[in-house]
């Protein structure tokens, strides 16, 4: 989708993504009981902050990316009838995907033999 928005500087506009409306349990939750979604997709990326000395900072997404954010940060817009989030990069909290690099296995410390006399 191409959307008729440039965020400015450290801005990135998100797409909300909405969770399920019906419990693990099957119980279906009125709008009144949903939290608000703070898991969206990346639609466009400012061109980053500049610093003190007027270089630009690059920023730590891109589009396409899911992230996590602040619950009640940001700007709620919307545009072409889409609910969008309008986010600074400091409201961002993390990315998801599978291009992150995995954990690294768990090393087990040696055990100890237990000797019965």
């Amino acid at each position: 989708m191409a959307i008729s928005l440039q965020p400015l500087a450290d801005r990135v506009v998100v797409k909300p993504i909405e969770r399920e409306e019906i419990t693990k349990g099957g119980i279906v939750l009125p709008d009144t009981a949903k939290e608000k979604p703070q898991e969206g997709k990346v639609l466009a990326v400012g061109p980053g902050k500049l610093s003190e000395d007027g270089k630009r900072i690059a920023m730590d997404v891109k589009v396409g990316d899911v992230v996590l954010y602040v619950k009640y940060g940001g700007t709620e817009v919307k545009i072409d009838g889409e609910e969008l989030m309008i986010l600074s990069e400091n409201d961002i909290l993390a990315k998801k995907g599978e291009d992150m690099p995995k954990a690294r296995p768990k090393v087990s410390s040696t055990k100890r033999q237990h000797t019965t006399y």
